[in-house]
């Protein structure tokens, strides 16, 4: 045969046709009587009436109210955070999105959110402490021994949340005169940032191959012609 055994079961429709000993899905009998038959008097009703067992309801409403869909997802706040194996705190990461996007930063630690708290560290390349998702990060075989880092306890997720500015209102004499408000960068989150870079750089003098670290943690990750990053080795 041209198909499989069950292509052509589902082809012939073999499921519809009735076997030998099985009841029909569609007998009468098997079904709950909807109606039901009572006397009547008086002469010109007819004797019996076929009614309804349960009346149809005499109210309806001009709009269908939405039916409440059950979710069995678990919201974001229950998620597991699982982590790759392959990064671990120390490991060397290659951005793959954002603004330092081609930089090669250092993982620190893993947030209550699942993401991914990494440096640059800020003197070599440019890039703070941030937030990242994992899968947006190489990770490589090159690791740094940062188990006598204290990291600040501070530095959480909402740690990096983004404080709104204040809209003021402002007369129309001085509508032209005012500045738009822009986003800085706190005290506290410059000397978070001092202390994480000064503990990471000490992790660097302290590996055999510092060396060479300080040109490879500068330098923009990049593919040349003919490079693919899935038959690289990192």
């Amino acid at each position: 045969m041209r198909f499989s055994q069950s292509r052509m079961y589902k082809k012939r429709a073999i499921y519809k046709k009735k076997k030998p000993g099985q009841k029909s899905q569609k007998d009468a009998s098997l079904k709950p009587a909807r109606m039901i038959t009572k006397p009547i008097g008086g002469d010109k009703n007819g004797g019996q009436r076929t009614v309804r067992i349960n009346r149809l309801p005499r109210y309806y409403p001009t709009e269908d109210k939405p039916r409440k869909l059950r979710s069995h997802k678990k919201p974001f706040s229950q998620h597991k955070r699982r982590l790759r194996s392959s990064i671990t705190p120390g490991t060397v990461l290659i951005l793959l999105a954002g603004r330092h996007k081609g930089k090669r930063v250092v993982f620190l630690k893993q947030l209550e959110s699942g993401l991914l708290l990494v440096t640059g560290p800020y003197h070599l390349n440019g890039c703070p402490l941030r937030r990242i998702n994992q899968i947006y990060v190489i990770a490589t075989k090159t690791k740094l021994d940062i188990s006598k880092m204290n990291l600040p306890e501070r530095v959480n997720d909402q740690y990096f949340k983004r404080t709104k500015l204040q809209k003021h209102k402002k007369p129309e004499g001085e509508f032209f005169e005012t500045k738009k408000e822009r986003y800085t960068v706190t005290d506290e989150r410059k000397e978070d940032q001092l202390e994480v870079d000064r503990q990471v750089l000490d992790a660097i003098r302290q590996s055999p191959e510092k060396k060479y670290l300080f040109g490879y943690l500068g330098a923009m990750f990049s593919l040349q012609s003919k490079q693919f990053p899935h038959k690289l080795t990192f």
